[in-house]
């Protein structure tokens, strides 16, 4: 077993050495972090950095990927995730930079305002620690449940829930494919808008702006300082992207540097 883990490391060693001369291999998930990286492949080439996007379509691989050296860094998450993510797995991923805020919002196709919601209505929410916890303080700022003080509430916090609601917990890529099953199901942005969703127009509540979610670049720790990375950051933190964020996006997606 110990060779196993050996081997493991040395691999993941050196991919990791083969990413950053030159070329960057960035995780991402399609929308609309993908689409944002596009924006910054030939602005990057043109400082002498290759980039390259590779998709995933769960919140786990990508952080996984980046722990063993697959790619250089990803961009998918916010700080509470990945806070819950280094806790959980034992990895040291930091932040490099924050990109934009996607407001997570509710969807419904039985109802048109959370004020007509049923007693005993099935509520579709994120299962990992911080998008749940973050959807059921979204119930909770309408008025729908109480929640103890605790960073990270789950539904075992909630200390009142008047309307008698169930929670159903499902991976988030899941959310809109249920959302025809249940009463209401909270969404994150980049999901809702792969189904079509925005949450200006088709969420009956959003999200504050004032959000602490911004979603942000992380890397390896240790690989802060790389070159490469940096001139990722500066690329994504500049003027070109942040005009690209409001125009193709609209609101539905707030650039937060």
């Amino acid at each position: 077993m110990k060779y196993i883990k050996l081997f493991t490391f040395v691999v993941g060693f050196l991919l990791g050495s083969n990413l950053f001369a030159g070329t960057i291999i960035v995780g991402a998930t399609p929308e609309p972090h993908a689409v944002i990286l596009e924006q910054v492949i030939k602005p990057l080439k043109d400082k002498g950095v290759n980039l390259e996007i590779r998709e995933f379509n769960d919140y786990v691989i990508p952080n996984m990927a980046l722990d063993d050296g697959s790619i250089s860094a990803n961009f998918f998450q916010h700080q509470p995730y990945l806070d819950s993510f280094n806790a959980e797995k034992k990895t040291r991923l930091v932040p490099v930079a924050k990109v934009h805020l996607e407001p997570m919002g509710v969807y419904s196709q039985r109802i048109k305002n959370l004020k007509d919601i049923k007693t005993n209505a099935v509520v579709a929410i994120p299962n990992d620690p911080s998008n749940g916890s973050r959807a059921l303080k979204i119930l909770a700022k309408e008025g729908l449940i109480t929640l103890k003080d605790v960073p990270l509430p789950s539904v075992l916090d909630i200390t009142a829930n008047s309307k008698k609601l169930t929670f159903k917990e499902l991976d988030a890529p899941q959310l809109p494919r249920v959302l025809g099953e249940v009463d209401i199901a909270i969404i994150n942005t980049n999901f809702a808008l792969l189904a079509n969703l925005n949450p200006l127009h088709d969420a009956i509540a959003i999200e504050d702006k004032n959000s602490p979610y911004a979603n942000i670049v992380v890397v390896k720790k240790g690989n802060e300082n790389n070159p490469d990375i940096k001139a990722l950051v500066e690329v994504l933190q500049s003027d070109s992207i942040r005009d690209f964020i409001n125009n193709h996006y609209k609101g539905a997606i707030i650039p937060s540097f």
